[in-house]
């Protein structure tokens, strides 16, 4: 039998084609081991996870995000219940009810548009905001004296930051759970180490106001207190007062926040006051300060400046008459971090004072007139003269124990869940 040309041609490229086959799947072969059902298996777990892996990821962010609410729903609730026994030792439904409505409690920006007056315009609304925590204090509980009532007035503010916490956080995890958003739940759960820390502190420091307890804050008003001694005190209005004595041969006016009850007093309005009246050679603020990390707790430092923080208002007073006068502004800081400056003052704060005096009583006898000292801060728990904040001492060492127990506590709870990760690697 004989064959065509074209019957030749065909075998020539069927063997062609035989051979290119042989070829690429002994390479896949070689390549991939010769289990073609492991390989199929494997292709269709990439391209099911290659479509799943992120609804997977959120899913496991939504999980994480709502263990987060729920821990921070609970320190609302612990939040809420440290003020209510501080009100009464059994409330009742009504009252449990006004303090929940109360939690819902907010304050509406000024508009920034012209910057002019800005500055008024947020005292104004800072004086309302504390008008009517006082007033609410006074409503719910009218038995208790006027430090007591102070100290409730900022636990409630406590209490309701957290409370402003747990809402934003929940209102996220919520928006997430509808859009399936990885972006914004992988944005959020970056931010959760910071938000649960702050919102931990929060409740410690509800605590430490409604049981009258100095904190972090309150290192500036002690160092002032231990520099009135035992002088007279005068007041010059219910937030605050002025001691006016000799300290290194030299004229000072000490003014602070009146203790021992959680104020904040209207520090730069009445230095404003006092300058407009009479001569100063220089002013000193002596405040809480926030630390960087990898600084010690309690170190402290000195610069020029007025060292008040919160929303600008007796920084903004006392910076305006210091320029027209050309005052002097002399500053010592002890250095907490944020969560320390709102819970229960710490060993290392407390250990600062002697050396924050001595510095202050350093920069007054370089002065060549007379001074103004002004001790920033939450005055809770800190009296009005030296021989009460001496006594506070001991409580203050006691709930620093404890805060650092309470610490060590959790670090090793923390260890426990990831140990096995970071045992290995010797963290």
């Amino acid at each position: 039998m004989s064959l065509n040309l074209y019957d030749t041609a065909s075998i020539k490229t069927n063997i062609y084609n035989c051979r290119y086959y042989l070829k690429v799947t002994t390479f896949v072969n070689m390549q991939l081991g010769g289990d073609w059902i492991g390989n199929i298996v494997w292709l269709l777990l990439f391209i099911v996870m290659m479509f799943f892996y992120p609804r997977l990821m959120v899913g496991q962010m939504i999980w994480r995000l709502q263990q987060t609410v729920d821990m921070l729903s609970g320190l609302t609730v612990d939040a809420k219940k440290i003020v209510l026994k501080k009100v009464s030792k059994t409330p009742s439904k009504e009252l449990k009810d006004t303090i929940n409505n109360f939690m819902e409690f907010f304050v509406i920006e000024p508009v920034s548009l012209d910057p002019y007056g800005i500055v008024r315009k947020i005292e104004h609304l800072s004086d309302l905001y504390e008008d009517k925590l006082k007033h609410f204090s006074k409503g719910i509980a009218p038995s208790l004296d006027a430090e007591s009532r102070a100290n409730l007035a900022m636990s409630l503010s406590g209490a309701t930051s957290l409370h402003q916490i747990e809402k934003i956080v929940r209102h996220f995890v919520e928006q997430i759970k509808k859009t399936k958003n990885l972006q914004l739940a992988m944005i959020l759960q970056m931010q959760l180490p910071m938000v649960e820390k702050i919102a931990k502190a929060l409740l410690r420091g509800t605590e430490a106001f409604a049981n009258g307890w100095p904190v972090g804050d309150s290192i500036g008003p002690m160092v002032a207190a231990h520099l009135i001694d035992n002088s007279k005190v005068k007041e010059l209005d219910d937030e605050t007062l002025v001691v006016r004595k000799k300290v290194a041969g030299k004229d000072v006016i000490i003014i602070k926040a009146k203790g021992p009850g959680s104020r904040l007093g209207t520090l730069g309005k009445h230095v404003d006051k006092i300058i407009k009246k009479e001569k100063i050679s220089s002013i000193i603020t002596v405040d809480a300060a926030l630390k960087l990390e990898g600084e010690k707790t309690g170190s402290i430092a000195e610069g020029v400046g007025v060292a008040i923080g919160g929303i600008g208002v007796d920084r903004s007073y006392i910076e305006s008459i210091s320029t027209a006068r050309k005052i002097p502004l002399d500053t010592v800081v002890v250095k907490m971090s944020q969560e320390e400056a709102i819970t229960p003052m710490a060993g290392d704060i407390l250990d600062a004072l002697p050396r924050a005096k001595k510095l202050v009583e350093e920069r007054v006898s370089e002065s060549k007139g007379k001074v103004i000292i002004v001790g920033v801060g939450n005055t809770v728990g800190v009296a009005n003269d030296k021989k009460s904040a001496i006594a506070m001492e001991p409580t203050i060492r006691k709930n620093a124990h404890i805060m650092k127990h309470i610490e060590e506590e959790e670090k090793k709870r923390e260890k426990g869940k990831f140990g096995w990760i970071t045992g290995p690697l010797g963290f």
